[in-house]
């Protein structure tokens, strides 16, 4: 599978510079999954990240209106914030959960 970022909440100031709700961070997640074998078999092994990053609000003359955002916007806008190198980063840390719930590295339990 690949990467998929969602967006779980967006913080607004609800005036800024003549501005209305204008978006000051956002709270998003990447997640992925790998099933391992079919049917009863079947394992899910998932991998997920949570964060939130804070928007550069110094220049809003390409405002978008709250009520026109997307989540595609706002998942532009965060991985923008972000950075494409911790944009991989966070995409590796996930493929590499799923990786560690195929071939555990550590375990716990009991022997008793």
């Amino acid at each position: 599978m690949a990467a998929t970022w969602n967006i779980a909440n967006l913080d607004r100031q609800v005036s800024m510079d003549g501005k209305a709700d204008v978006v000051t961070a956002v709270h998003w997640q990447v997640t992925d999954y790998e099933v391992v074998g079919s049917g009863d078999d079947a394992i899910k092994h998932g991998g997920r990240r949570y964060g939130s990053v804070n928007l550069d609000t110094s220049d809003l003359s390409s405002f978008t209106a709250y009520a026109d955002i997307t989540e595609a916007n706002a998942i532009a806008w965060a991985k923008a914030a972000l950075g494409a190198d911790q944009v991989a980063a966070f995409e590796k840390s996930v493929a590499d959960q799923i990786t560690e719930s195929k071939t555990p590295t550590t375990k716990t339990g009991k022997p008793f």
